[in-house]
């Protein structure tokens, strides 16, 4: 990440889940809910697990500057610099935005409806990062990393165009999900949608580097 605008911003998103723990903790019950599942039944466990989230946050900021220094192609990065630091930003976001709802519903259960609200925010991730796939240069961590596309750069830009498609309409038919579906529904039409978009967004990047050849 080369924005020190983005950077700031990355690092506070990733270090304000550690500091909600801490000022929180001592008005959690002992046992906070950390998993929804479809039916509705809440699983819960230790306060600690805030701590994994808390510590995953850094660490996921951490990466995301340490990465470019690393890949063969980190010459590519600076083709869509913006576009990483934007990535770079919204992750440890999501992740303090997951932490948040967790700390409400530990403290008024019911308060949110947890399934359709990660629903939508899991739709949004994937409009967003559906939109920037397109923009993505040839690199060894970021984007649709098949052995055809990492082959010749050609081959490349057709995948991530047509990757960032599937995750597009995937997000958005989520979103839509999210907010009206039950959440059986929701969750395998979207895992039908993106697992079917993904197996196709795979073979074509075999059949475009087929094509070449």
């Amino acid at each position: 990440m080369k924005s020190k605008k983005a950077i700031v911003t990355m690092w506070i998103f990733a270090l304000l889940p550690a500091a909600l723990v801490l000022a929180f903790t001592p008005l959690l019950p002992e046992r906070v809910p950390t998993h929804w599942n479809l039916d509705g039944t809440v699983t819960y466990g230790s306060v600690g697990t805030l701590w994994l989230i808390a510590a995953l946050s850094p660490a996921l900021a951490a990466l995301f500057q340490f990465m470019p220094r690393i890949d063969p192609r980190k010459g590519n990065y600076e083709k869509f610099q913006d576009k990483y630091d934007t990535l770079g930003v919204l992750m440890p976001l999501i992740l303090l935005v997951c932490l948040l709802i967790t700390i409400s519903e530990s403290l008024q259960p019911g308060r949110i409806n947890v399934g359709r609200t990660v629903g939508v925010l899991v739709g949004l991730l994937f409009v967003v990062i559906g939109n920037m796939m397109g923009k993505v240069k040839s690199n060894f961590f970021l984007g649709f990393r098949t052995p055809w596309a990492l082959s010749d750069p050609d081959v490349w830009n057709k995948t991530q165009r047509m990757g960032g498609f599937v995750f597009f309409f995937s997000g958005l038919a989520a979103v839509v999900l999210g907010l009206f579906a039950p959440e059986k529904v929701f969750f395998w039409v979207f895992l039908l949608l993106l697992a079917g978009g993904l197996g196709a967004t795979f073979f074509m990047s075999w059949k475009w580097y087929q094509e070449k050849g």
